[in-house]
């Protein structure tokens, strides 16, 4: 593959995942309900924006103006970017079973809405977070198919920052469903499957 073809193929992934994301953040606004980020923390809010705002920008850099972003070039084989591409193919698919699960409780900050339900179905099933494994999942992917030390670090971060931050949502679940989602808690895993061993 060339070049042109990362290129292409990381722009389809993109835009096939945001589209994803875009549609389903539109269904869970409809309600109007207004969203605070006061929760967050306020270094971790300012960080983790500032971190995916720089992800974004070296992201588009890369695809429109790839001679400013080529001093962080790292040089990954031609195996490790073309695994890139293949994460990048599962990141909408995922992203769509995860989202669709989820409903209109979706939000971008640790904030349980106020209509919001317990969801155990889809990914839900076995992992509490599946959005931000997804997350993760395309954030590999867009490092691998650039080959691009900027947007690793920054992905890096970006991953960092929201898994400092899932206590905190964690103790609003737990606040808003109470026993539901402390036996929810004991069976499933927080960003990987809890496996159970079958001798106990």
């Amino acid at each position: 593959m060339t070049e042109a073809h990362y290129r292409i193929a990381f722009l389809l992934i993109i835009v096939a995942t945001m589209s994803v994301v875009l549609w389903h953040r539109r269904l869970a606004a409809a309600s109007g309900e207004r969203i605070s980020r006061r929760d967050e923390g306020l270094w971790v809010a300012i960080l983790l924006r500032l971190a995916g705002f720089g992800l974004w920008i070296s992201a588009v850099l890369w695809l429109t103006k790839p001679s400013f972003v080529d001093w962080a070039a790292i040089g990954i084989p031609v195996w490790g970017r073309f695994t890139g591409v293949v994460l990048g193919i599962f990141s909408p698919v995922l992203m769509y079973w995860t989202l669709s699960s989820l409903g209109r409780n979706l939000t971008d900050t640790v904030i349980v809405r106020k209509s919001a339900e317990l969801v155990t179905i889809g990914p839900y099933r076995w992992v509490r977070h599946p959005y931000y494994v997804t997350a993760a999942l395309l954030m590999a992917s867009a490092t691998l198919l650039t080959s691009n030390l900027v947007i690793g670090v920054c992905s890096v971060m970006v991953l960092a920052l929201l898994a400092l931050r899932t206590p905190r949502e964690e103790q609003r679940l737990l606040e808003r469903f109470g026993e539901p989602y402390r036996q929810y808690r004991q069976r499933t895993g927080k960003f990987l499957p809890r496996f159970r061993s079958r001798f106990r």
